[in-house]
């Protein structure tokens, strides 16, 4: 504050001198009465704002410095925690994904075996019923063999009978006609 009434006060005669300007002229006293008004209301408008206004303005933005600090922290809190959020996440979804892959696996090897179980049930029911049918061609062969040899006779003995006009012995045309189907039957079997 001394300083600037000390610049005024060395400006005054630099001011004085100059005669081009008239709002320099301090040969007037309105000039001199404008000087000392200005630099008055200068002074105190300086020592207003810097002892009011300026601390005022430093508390706000003290305050909103604060402010912006709680909030950041606030902000990197919140991040922490989503960031461990997003890590559990992660790891859940990858445990969850394995437990599904394990489950899926134990499900294929569940119906694996029941398919095995019922393919083997399956041919079991189909060898039994194979053997079955075997059989039943066996027999149905053997009785087709066995009446073969009886159809064999009779036409035997309608042959022999027509040709010679006669009856045969019965037995002389049974023992051809058996020992015939004993020559062939390895090879019908």
């Amino acid at each position: 504050m001394t300083r600037l009434l000390a610049a005024l006060l060395l400006l005054l005669p630099v001011a004085a001198r100059a005669e081009g300007m008239p709002q320099l002229d301090f040969s007037t006293p309105l000039t001199i009465s404008q000087v000392v008004w200005g630099a008055l209301i200068f002074i105190v408008l300086y020592i207003l704002t810097s002892r009011v206004a300026l601390p005022r303005v430093g508390s706000v933005l003290e305050e909103r410095a604060a402010h912006i600090g709680r909030d950041l922290e606030v902000a990197r809190v919140a991040k922490t925690e989503a960031d461990t959020a997003v890590a559990e996440l992660t790891r859940a979804t990858a445990e969850a994904h394995a437990g599904a892959q394990a489950q899926i696996a134990q499900a294929l090897e569940t119906a694996k075996a029941a398919a095995a179980e019922q393919a083997a049930q399956i041919n079991a029911r189909l060898d039994s019923q194979i053997a079955a049918a075997e059989q039943r061609i066996g027999a149905a062969r053997a009785a087709a063999l066995g009446a073969l040899g009886q159809v064999a006779a009779e036409t035997a003995h309608a042959v022999v009978d027509r040709l010679t006009g006669g009856a045969v012995e019965g037995g002389v045309v049974d023992r051809a006609v058996a020992a015939s189907l004993a020559q062939r039957r390895p090879s019908v079997a």
